[in-house]
């Protein structure tokens, strides 16, 4: 009897143990192991994801459940099928039940609702924009929790998460002086556009990023000067007696003083950081980001053709060419981090969120700006291998079998997958597609951060979606989903998208409003805080959730167009940008052109609008079938 008892045991020890493994590994259900997080996954899937199959185009495989594909490719049934008889039945099936619910959620935006929160918008900007005057003007930034201001942290040099931004040149009001137009409100904006002339230097001791510098404070004031200027005058009469172009002169000082960080490197490059009275600093490093170097063509190429100037434009697209003439003979990408003397890379990631984001917008912007060709084949070139080599999932948004399609971080050389995190800055792709006219492709990559957005009421810096879990846990209010949500709706007036901006407007409301006015998520689970307000949070931010539900704002009535910045600064495109008064003193465009791989691409009318590549009938309905969404909230946890 002995051995019998003996036998028994080791036969459950032995079914105990299988179904551990089958638990553990994905074989079976999802197991949570705190904060609701689904582990789902299992050894080779990971060999999948990190080393493809020859033969096989990653594009039409899943990226969470190729596993499935393969695992059982030597049996006769599949986890598709009930039966030797039945028909075959794809696992999206799963999500095809209560499909309803979406389009009763969705599918509808009264106006009342929409009026609603445009003035729950405009209140959450005053909230910030005004007690960062109460409490903190001069100073760069409000500090809404302690209510006071912030400027460099002069004790330690090398924090460079503020120093690299905070340059002691009231950033928060310079940074915001276009909202206050887009709000309506002409009296505060030339209020501001005085206290900024009147208060304002940049003969400062202080040590910035050129791409902070750049976008946040250049920028603004050339989009707040032309505002000023625009015959046109889209939000009324702006302008005021005795205006003297003084914002431009403070953009052209502003702009010598980056220029050092364009001498003394071998490549073209930037340096990343120059003191703003004595130039680059001498411990500077030799390496950059590809966006921190490549996303300076737009202010400065407007800056040089308002003053008649052509050397700013010449070093930023000095910059880009050099940047790109880099690019992987293999798979036409860039990696992340050069440096910019050996023209080596450091970083080999090459992906779409930090390091890379802003590089690809500004090659388009710049097209639709100046009209250079050069910038078009570019982005084009560029567009393709990010589709040919980080897209995964299945080929069409809207149809066919697999998962939704999704960007990964990749090796710039071989394409292979690096890591299994997205970032949030990459949530501003979609908006960029819808440029590009890729409405498509955009709908679906926003549809996946708006639901890790549902997931957790903010964007976490970095998510896992292997894991489907935060990598990095804070959120300090930025603005990319929120930009992408405008532009969608732009381009397809599909009230989904307002439904999005209402769910980000009350989410804010609800977890980053303090005493004197928004925080910085530390902790996107907890929802704990740090005592910080960027200033994109009231000159992006605020401008598109307020734009989102402003049908008639003169920005959507004007006949003339614009563009904004990757600051969301308003440019103008306009006759002027594409005009030099200057002889054409780049060398080698022709070479640089014909360097890259011949085409028959005709580049579009760089002015042209690409709203109408939606088909009607497809503005009344989900923008994203209901099957998919389901899918979609599934793999990010919501259910």
């Amino acid at each position: 009897m002995q051995w019998r008892s003996i036998v028994v045991g080791l036969v459950v020890l032995r079914l105990s143990f299988s179904c551990v493994i089958w638990l553990a590994f994905g074989l079976g259900p999802n197991v949570s192991w705190g904060f609701n997080f689904p582990l789902s996954f299992s050894l080779h899937k990971l060999d999948l994801l990190f080393g493809d199959e020859k033969g096989t185009d990653p594009r039409r495989n899943s990226w969470s459940q190729r596993v499935h594909v393969h695992r059982h490719e030597e049996v006769a049934t599949t986890c598709a099928k009930v039966g030797e008889g039945s028909p075959e039945r794809s696992y999206l099936s799963f999500f095809d039940s209560n499909r309803d619910e979406y389009s009763r959620r969705y599918s509808s935006f009264p106006d009342t609702l929409k009026a609603k929160m445009k003035d729950m918008a405009k209140e959450m900007f005053y909230f910030g924009y005004d007690n960062y005057m109460k409490y903190a003007f001069p100073e760069d930034e409000l500090n809404p929790i302690d209510c006071e201001g912030r400027g460099p942290d002069v004790l330690n040099p090398s924090n460079i998460n503020i120093n690299d931004v905070l340059g002691n040149y009231s950033l928060t009001l310079i940074d915001t002086l276009d909202t206050l137009l887009v709000l309506g409100n002409v009296t505060e904006f030339q209020k501001a556009v005085k206290l900024v002339i009147d208060t304002v230097s940049f003969d400062k001791d202080s040590t910035v990023q050129v791409f902070e510098a750049n976008i946040r404070i250049l920028g603004s004031l050339i989009s707040s000067h032309i505002l000023l200027t625009d015959p046109k005058h889209p939000f009324g009469k702006v302008d005021y007696e005795g205006y003297d172009n003084e914002l431009l002169h403070l953009a052209h000082d502003l702009a010598v003083r980056l220029l050092p960080a364009f001498e003394n490197t071998l490549t073209g490059i930037p340096y990343p950081r120059v003191n703003l009275k004595t130039g680059v600093p001498p411990d500077s490093i030799n390496e950059t980001c590809t966006a921190g170097a490549g996303s300076l063509l737009v202010e400065f190429g407007i800056l040089s053709r308002l003053i008649g100037d052509s050397t700013f434009e010449w070093v930023a697209r000095r910059a880009v060419r050099a940047l790109w003439s880099l690019r992987s003979n293999e798979t036409g990408l860039l990696g992340n981090v050069v440096n910019i003397q050996t023209g080596q890379w450091v970083g080999k990631q090459s992906g779409l969120g930090a390091g890379m984001d802003s590089f690809y917008e500004y090659l388009l912007k710049s097209y639709i700006l100046f009209g250079e060709k050069e910038d078009h084949r570019m982005f084009q070139d560029s567009y393709e291998s990010i589709q040919n080599h980080m897209r995964r999932g299945r080929e069409s948004c809207n149809e066919g079998e697999g998962d939704p399609p999704l960007y990964v971080n990749v090796n710039m050389f071989s394409g292979e997958i690096m890591n299994t995190w997205i970032d949030s800055l990459q949530a501003f792709f979609p908006g960029l597609q819808v440029l590009n006219g890729d409405v498509d492709n955009a709908i679906c990559l926003h549809a996946f951060y708006y639901a890790i957005w549902k997931r957790f009421g903010a964007l976490p810096e970095r998510y896992n979606w292997q894991l489907q879990a935060p990598d990095v846990l804070f959120y300090p209010l930025r603005p990319e989903l929120v930009e992408s949500t405008y532009l969608l709706y732009q381009a397809t007036k599909n009230p989904f998208y307002l439904h999005v901006g209402m769910d980000i407007l009350q989410s804010l409301e609800k977890n980053a409003k303090v005493k004197c006015g928004y925080a910085t998520l530390h902790h996107v689970v907890d929802k704990s805080k740090e005592d910080r307000m960027e200033s994109f949070f009231l000159s992006e931010t605020c401008k598109y959730l307020y734009l989102l539900f402003d049908e008639d704002n003169p920005l959507h009535k004007s006949d003339n167009k614009y563009i904004f910045t990757t600051e969301g600064h308003i440019v103008p495109i306009d006759k002027r940008f594409r005009e030099k008064q200057w002889d054409d003193e780049f060398p080698c465009e022709e070479a640089v052109l014909a360097e890259q791989k011949p085409n028959n691409r005709k580049p579009p009318p760089s002015n042209n609008s690409n709203c109408n590549r939606i088909p009607e009938e497809r503005r009344y309905t989900l923008p994203l079938k209901s099957v998919y969404m389901r899918q979609i909230d599934h793999m990010v946890g919501l259910f």
